[in-house]
């Protein structure tokens, strides 16, 4: 018998947004090298641009200073689009509150430039092969529960007809614990919903507990600026919350 043909393993293809021409020219040769197929532009308008014509890529690599703006903007408006592709941030500038407000954002990652190429590439493969990205919920028509009515369409949530004002993430969290019907999500699960599976940050096997709590009292901060009596989210120690009135409306 003749000798079976090898298939070619499909190259991970990339989308490189920066403004720094020097910097982007020598990541995208280093990272074509690594074997990914890059695509760079230096600008969010021609990235939009490029998305638009229907082209696909595994992952968009954004960076944090572009010339229109922080790229941190350019996130929420790429969901809107229902542009679902992982997002991972570089920044020459690190600090806990940028990269705290990307991954709330909901970017996948957020990887100083000066680490290296080698290291973006690791990361850019531990997404892609574990099949991670963005919480997505299926598009639907509008979800009203209680005082609470969600626009998966547009990832807007009001609660008595005022938007409440929640980022694309905050939005994903809340949609889930709605979905569930009212039975508690637990805590890795809703952070699986913020970033990817088996992802683990702060200290220890279960660090991601205390990303979940900061968010859910960000999220219940915001219902509360709107109604002071605001008490859907309900807390179960050590496994996870849920949204009461849906459990009632399940019932």
């Amino acid at each position: 018998m003749g000798a079976e043909l090898e298939v070619p393993e499909k190259r991970i293809k990339l989308l490189l947004v920066d403004d720094d021409d020097g910097f982007r020219e020598a990541t995208s040769a280093a990272l074509t090298d690594l074997g990914f197929e890059v695509v760079s532009m230096g600008d969010g308008a021609a990235m939009f641009d490029f998305l638009a014509g229907g082209r696909v890529v595994d992952v968009i690599i954004l960076d944090w200073k572009l010339p229109t703006g922080c790229g941190i903007d350019l996130l929420p408006r790429l969901r809107r689009r229902g542009i679902q592709v992982p997002v991972v941030f570089l920044t020459g500038v690190p600090a806990t509150t940028y990269e705290s407000a990307a991954l709330e954002q909901g970017a996948l990652d957020f990887v100083d430039k000066t680490r290296g190429v080698d290291i973006l590439a690791k990361r850019i493969r531990l997404i892609v092969d574990s099949g991670k990205r963005p919480a997505e919920l299926p598009a639907a028509e509008d979800v009203c529960c209680g005082q609470l009515t969600l626009r998966p369409s547009v990832s807007r949530a009001y609660w008595n007809g005022v938007d409440v004002t929640l980022t694309v993430t905050e939005f994903n969290i809340v949609h889930l614990l709605v979905s569930r019907g009212g039975e508690y999500v637990t805590y890795r699960a809703i952070y699986d919903c913020v970033h990817h599976a088996g992802f683990i940050a702060g200290s220890g096997e279960d660090g991601y507990r205390t990303n979940v709590r900061s968010s859910m009292k960000r999220i219940r901060t915001k219902f509360r600026t709107l109604d002071a009596d605001f008490s859907e989210i309900e807390n179960f120690p050590a496994f996870g919350y849920r949204w009461r009135s849906a459990a009632s409306a399940a019932a």
